[in-house]
């Protein structure tokens, strides 16, 4: 049958992955770096995921292909819900792990001065951390935005050490943290929350989703928020 689906530019794009996470049936995945639709009948040719590409590599163009089927989307979807929580994405670099013994075998090889880095875990973007880890029991969670890194020249040694940090943009992921950052402290033993934003207006997306996320799973957990000057300072801290 003729109907509308989803046609998308591979040579136009870029493997941001934004429109995989807009697409609610799942009906596109990275594949090779690209943008896929692995199959006609989980796509329901609404086009949700449009808005969502920067390079306008995806339409709706009316070609054959198979009926939408809902039921078989849903099932891909809960498919893809319980190997994200069990860690297996499908992709390679999200897969948890511990890194402590890496960082330690690193250090002692490392130039004597040498600044080490704290991060003891991977994934650390929100959107790809799990939601059950065990480097989550009894952490201190810190939650900051991606550029906060880059801005403070110490953040390693003053903002990471002792504490699982959790990444993202607001302004870059098409997705509220709050449900994602919900589950994480509902489903594990979070001693502490600190988050670190920047002092830039998008930034209070990420501030927000953290504390609704506090506030959403009913725990009561000592919480502070730091915020940072585009020049790396700390200008408030509460």
């Amino acid at each position: 049958m003729k109907r509308n689906i989803v046609s998308i530019d591979q040579d136009k794009c870029i493997g941001c992955g934004l429109c995989t996470r807009a697409c609610q049936e799942g009906a596109i995945q990275l594949v090779n770096g690209k943008a896929t639709l692995i199959r006609d009948d989980y796509c329901d040719g609404l086009g949700k995921c449009l808005p969502h590409c920067p390079v306008d590599a995806i339409a709706i163009v009316e070609r054959e292909a198979a009926s939408f089927d809902h039921d078989a989307a849903q099932q891909h979807r809960e498919s893809q819900a319980a190997a994200s929580d069990a860690g297996c994405s499908g992709c390679a670099g999200s897969k948890p792990q511990v890194l402590q013994a890496q960082a330690e075998v690193a250090s002692a090889a490392a130039p004597t001065g040498a600044m080490q880095s704290q991060l003891r875990h991977w994934p650390v973007q929100i959107q790809l951390a799990p939601l059950t880890a065990p480097y989550f029991d009894g952490a201190n969670l810190l939650v900051a935005a991606d550029c906060a890194a880059y801005a403070h020249g110490n953040f390693h040694s003053r903002f990471m050490r002792n504490r699982v940090p959790l990444i993202g943009c607001p302004k870059l992921d098409p997705v509220d943290y709050a449900e994602k950052l919900t589950e994480i402290i509902r489903r594990n033993n979070i001693k502490s929350v600190t988050i670190v934003r920047m002092e830039v207006p998008c930034c209070g997306g990420l501030e927000r989703a953290a504390v609704n996320a506090l506030q959403a799973s009913g725990k009561f957990i000592p919480w502070q928020v730091v915020t940072l000057s585009v020049q790396g300072d700390v200008v408030d801290s509460i």
